[in-house]
């Protein structure tokens, strides 16, 4: 992979990171990375080892996962708002990242966070797949 390709998958990246919420899909960031969306869905998952789908529901699950936290929001609210589009969906892919679903992650308490700078929290509360 040559440097040029490198620079637009961390472009690609950095949007999937601040623009979440937003309704991103692959084929609308391969274009704005000038590359086709098989070779963009490659590439980007043989530079930061996930697809670009999977990279962000990621974020959008680490997002929620903040909101259920610090909000009173709903499910489906939270749900909106970090962009997810299906009720059903979200909290699969919720449940299938942090372990157990937003209302049960919502229930349990987070007071262990509150003393930790946010920096540290967002690591360690990072979402990894459950197997």
């Amino acid at each position: 992979m040559d440097h040029a390709d490198l620079v637009r998958l961390r472009r690609a990246r950095d949007r999937m990171d601040r623009d979440f919420a937003e309704p991103l899909d692959v084929p609308t960031l391969a274009r704005e990375a000038l590359m086709s969306t098989g070779h963009f869905s490659r590439s980007f998952k043989a530079a930061f080892g996930e697809t670009p789908h999977a990279w962000l529901m990621t974020r959008r699950i680490e997002r929620a996962m903040a909101l259920l936290r610090n909000t009173d929001l709903s499910v489906t609210e939270v749900c909106m708002a970090v962009g997810a589009t299906s009720l059903g969906s979200f909290s699969s892919r919720f449940t299938e990242l942090v372990g157990e679903p937003p209302s049960a992650y919502r229930q349990r308490s987070h007071a262990d966070l509150v003393a930790i700078p946010g920096c540290f929290a967002k690591h360690l509360t990072r979402p990894r797949r459950v197997r």
